[in-house]
């Protein structure tokens, strides 16, 4: 068994433990979806296979809908995302050249992070999880922005890190694992470190949604065990997504989304700040929102 076969065998191992942890959990609450949560799952794995990114655009979403409490945004984001991420690594990972050791290394080190950072997120006040969560948005805006404008750094040819690069890539990992148990989305700070060190930023796609294919079972693990996550809305995700990935991957490919990002910063921009407002003017004391009655 090669190197690749063996980080695909390990990510079909982690698919199956992970599915079994939660059904165990889901078996307890019998969550009914939504057609509201499917359709959102679709919508924001679709597009994220193709590059915008599933975690603001659903936060957008939550925030419009008042679809989930906002202390349940992350665990939720988390949970409900971890299938389509893994099905997306698979593809990646199978399709695209990278040197296996620095795969394997960046993903340990992501997936470490997404545990540690998951156990801080998941009991966190509600008000201090707005926060996280607006300046979270905040920084996928700026990132979304930058690559609007073609701010990104270019990268290099190269399918590998070795040395010092490696050591720094490796301690970006964990950071970057870490903070999007937030929410703040992974792929963008990973593509601007891998090419930042020199490597083709195409690599970063088997990088960062293998690192998300085995941080997040990792991270939403701990969420499942807290109950932080609110389930009929996380299945919902899960589900829809699970359509939408292999749509984008083998029968659209590609979309001229070059618009379609204007829209999205717009509405992500307005969420962060309608969140970062609702931390600053919630009282202590305030009581959930009616979603939150019927599904963490």
């Amino acid at each position: 068994m090669n190197s690749k076969s063996a980080i695909l065998s390990a990510l079909a191992a982690a698919s199956v433990f992970y599915v079994a942890v939660w059904f165990a959990d889901l078996r307890k609450k019998f969550p009914r979806p939504s057609a509201e949560s499917l359709l959102t799952g679709f919508v924001t794995n679709f597009f994220d296979t193709l590059g915008i990114g599933s975690f603001a655009p659903s936060t957008a979403i939550f925030q419009f809908r008042r679809m989930v409490p906002d202390e349940l945004i992350p665990g939720t984001l988390n949970v409900g995302h971890t299938l389509p991420v893994m099905l997306q690594a698979f593809i990646y990972i199978a399709a695209i050249q990278v040197d296996p050791i620095t795969l394997a290394l960046l993903i340990a080190s992501a997936t470490a992070g997404g545990w540690f950072g998951a156990g801080l997120v998941a009991g966190l006040p509600r008000k201090h999880v707005q926060y996280g969560v607006g300046g979270a948005l905040l920084v996928a805006v700026i990132a979304m922005l930058m690559r609007q404008l073609d701010l990104f750094p270019q990268g290099g040819s190269g399918v590998e890190l070795q040395g010092w690069r490696l050591a720094a890539g490796v301690a970006g990992n964990f950071l970057f694992g870490a903070i999007s148990t937030l929410g703040i989305g992974f792929y963008a700070p990973c593509m601007t470190m891998v090419s930042l060190l020199g490597m083709n930023p195409a690599a970063a796609f088997p990088i960062m949604m293998g690192s998300g294919a085995f941080l997040m079972p990792a991270a939403s693990g701990r969420f499942v065990r807290s109950g932080a996550y609110f389930a009929s809305v996380a299945l919902g995700l899960t589900l829809g997504g699970l359509a939408g990935v292999p749509l984008a991957a083998f029968v659209v490919k590609e979309l001229p989304l070059r618009g379609l990002r204007w829209l999205v910063i717009i509405v992500v921009l307005y969420a962060a700040l309608l969140m970062l407002r609702t931390a600053g003017v919630m009282p202590r004391s305030a009581d959930r929102d009616k979603a939150g009655e019927e599904g963490a």
